[in-house]
């Protein structure tokens, strides 16, 4: 999610989400629902032209703004404008959920006919919601929705990642990097979270079925990423001779990095999730890092923009939509930059791989 994982303080928020595991190699949504690809997600010329001549308009109440949500969020605003729906307001809650609930409030003063977000806590998130349900609001959400609502009944849909595929490019990347031998560790999410336990038991079930000469030898859970320092450094006096470390997302993969420098160790390699500057500027001078798996997130918000504006002509929506990822490595940094966020990468990074 980001901060580089949609924040540190959103699994906080997500963790009594419900919880949805990957069986044989497939994304679940967080009610288990199947996933669907995001570019299924279609309007005819015909229902376009409708939706501009519906002069309808949206709002995007967000839980909190970061690399991840700018993307989403200019995602939103650019199909929403290539539809002619006007953004008539945009909100940053700051990460608390009483103020995205006061969001809401203001927010439907302007009587929007749409409404695109991220649920700070879905377990409680139905109250925030209720209002602009109730009023007749489209609304689309990314990653979660609210505890008790009905897809197709309550809300157009959910739009976020395909969590196996991301922990799939992940374990490849690493077979990559190291020549598909090697001694692993392996430091995953240990919460009840749907993304990341996706998204990490995918890494352990590609390297155990795919890569026989590539061996998991150091496993850790991690539930605060305040302590991955201090797991990462018993990881590696444990097991000097690694040759490859998976973290679930960069956050602590930079404490890692840390754990790693301070060692002397120039040898192991990471791989973890999400973009990230200071990881990225590691991988292009050729550190540690390796590779950064991310996904499409300008799409996340495109995606969701679309499907909430075809929902107004009666259009529906498949309840569990996913974007792709990419293996982003120093040789292919700048575009893996562009297709995830949409942006040109950091004048850091650009000067650092030149």
């Amino acid at each position: 999610m980001n901060t580089g994982l949609r924040g540190l303080a959103l699994f906080a928020g997500l963790l009594a989400a419900t919880t949805a595991f990957a069986a044989g190699g497939a994304t679940k949504g967080p009610n288990g629902e199947q996933p669907t690809p995001a570019n299924s997600v279609v309007l005819t010329p015909d229902q376009e032209q409708k939706i501009k001549d519906g002069k309808y308009t949206a709002a995007l109440v967000w839980h909190e703004m970061s690399e991840y949500t700018n993307a989403v969020n200019a995602g939103a605003h650019d199909e929403f404008k290539r539809l002619g729906i006007e953004v008539i307001a945009q909100t940053d809650a700051g990460f608390d959920a009483a103020r995205q609930k006061a969001d809401v409030e203001t927010v439907m003063a302007k009587k929007p006919s749409i409404i695109v977000s991220l649920p700070v806590d879905p377990a409680t998130a139905s109250v925030v919601y209720d209002p602009a349900r109730d009023a007749g609001v489209k609304l689309a959400f990314v990653d979660n929705s609210p505890a008790g609502y009905v897809h197709g009944k309550d809300y157009v849909t959910i739009v976020s990642d395909d969590l196996f595929q991301m922990g799939n490019k992940a374990a490849v990347a690493m077979a990559d990097a190291l020549g598909a031998k090697g001694k692993l560790g392996y430091i995953f999410h240990d919460a009840d979270f749907y993304v990341t336990n996706q998204r990490d038991g995918a890494f352990k079930t590609t390297i155990e079925q795919d890569y026989p000469d590539m061996k998991i030898v150091a496993e850790a859970g991690m539930a605060d990423p305040a302590r991955s320092e201090e797991i990462a450094q018993a990881m590696v006096t444990q097991h000097p001779d690694l040759d490859g470390i998976y973290v679930t997302w960069a956050e602590p993969a930079l404490s890692v990095l840390s754990a790693l420098r301070s060692a002397g160790n120039t040898h192991t390699k990471i791989v973890t999730l999400d973009l990230n500057e200071p990881a990225a500027l590691d991988m292009v001078k050729g550190g540690n890092i390796a590779a950064l798996v991310a996904d499409e997130a300008y799409n996340i918000g495109v995606t969701a923009a679309r499907a909430a504006a075809g929902s107004l002509l009666g259009v529906d929506a498949k309840p569990f939509l996913v974007v792709d990822s990419l293996a982003v490595t120093k040789a292919n940094v700048a575009d893996g930059w562009k297709k995830s966020l949409n942006k040109e990468m950091p004048a850091s990074v650009t000067d650092a791989a030149k």
